[in-house]
């Protein structure tokens, strides 16, 4: 009866010691079930960086370079959205657009980033920057992932190898680019221009690209069109003052 006591007991604390290094090994502090649990990302827009940024669908107009094109403005969720405006070289969106608030020199001829030209260099700074850096980059700021605006180039590139044309779609105007490779497309939106208030929207668009613009570095490169009823001209790029608030298409390489 001793013997068969022993034994039964000696079973018993195996069966308990085996019982508690399991529910050890469970109780990791992520859940209880030995298996980690994601951590809340705090920030569902964090930009650049590790952690991923918004969802954004991507068009392949089958391009030379490969580059992909988004299909909605920064900070549009539909692509008949006209998003947000941004000034060239500024990453947040403001009420009011002008040199006096301008992130890199307030006034024409006091630039304190990208100027290649003495004369409009605040004291004379010149830096030889012409194409924009990723922090100055306001795609890059809000979508992250690797997107960043178009140089002027790559506008020149989507324009060479598209048809345009000026029509609606879910009733807003804009200019459709139809790719000549492989039949896809992007809307972009009539969205206008602002400084003081927004105008020209229904009628006129203004797409950055991260290239300074000629004849003064006060200027960058745009992609500008209006509605045929002013004559629809597109203009693949023509220069703008950088302190304007007009929206933004990113793009992202293959």
């Amino acid at each position: 009866m001793k013997k068969t006591f022993r034994t039964m007991l000696v079973a018993f604390m195996a069966v308990t010691m085996v019982a508690f290094v399991g529910c050890d090994k469970e109780d990791d502090g992520n859940g209880g079930n030995g298996t980690e649990q994601p951590t809340p990302n705090p920030n569902p827009n964090p930009g650049p960086g590790p952690n991923p940024g918004p969802t954004i669908n991507l068009v392949d107009l089958g391009l030379p370079s490969g580059l992909l094109w988004a299909e909605c403005n920064v900070g549009a969720t539909t692509p008949e959205g006209y998003g947000d405006y941004y000034a060239w070289g500024e990453t947040q969106t403001k009420t009011v657009y002008n040199w006096g608030n301008y992130r890199y020199g307030h006034d024409s001829h006091e630039l304190t980033k990208y100027c290649d030209d003495p004369n409009y260099g605040l004291n004379g700074y010149t830096d030889d920057l012409t194409t924009l850096e990723p922090g100055d980059d306001a795609a890059t700021a809000n979508l992250g992932n690797g997107f960043r605006i178009p140089t002027k180039t790559e506008w020149e590139e989507m324009v060479n190898n598209t048809t345009h044309e000026w029509t609606t779609q879910n009733g807003v105007y804009g200019w459709k680019f139809t790719s000549t490779n492989n039949g896809k497309s992007i809307f972009l939106p009539a969205a206008g221009e602002t400084v003081s208030a927004l105008h020209d929207v229904g009628e006129g668009g203004h797409y950055w690209t991260s290239t300074l613009g000629a004849d003064g570095p006060n200027y960058a490169w745009q992609l500008a069109f209006t509605s045929t009823q002013l004559g629809g001209d597109l203009q693949p790029v023509t220069r703008s003052g950088r302190y304007g608030g007009i929206t933004i298409r990113a793009v992202r390489p293959r």
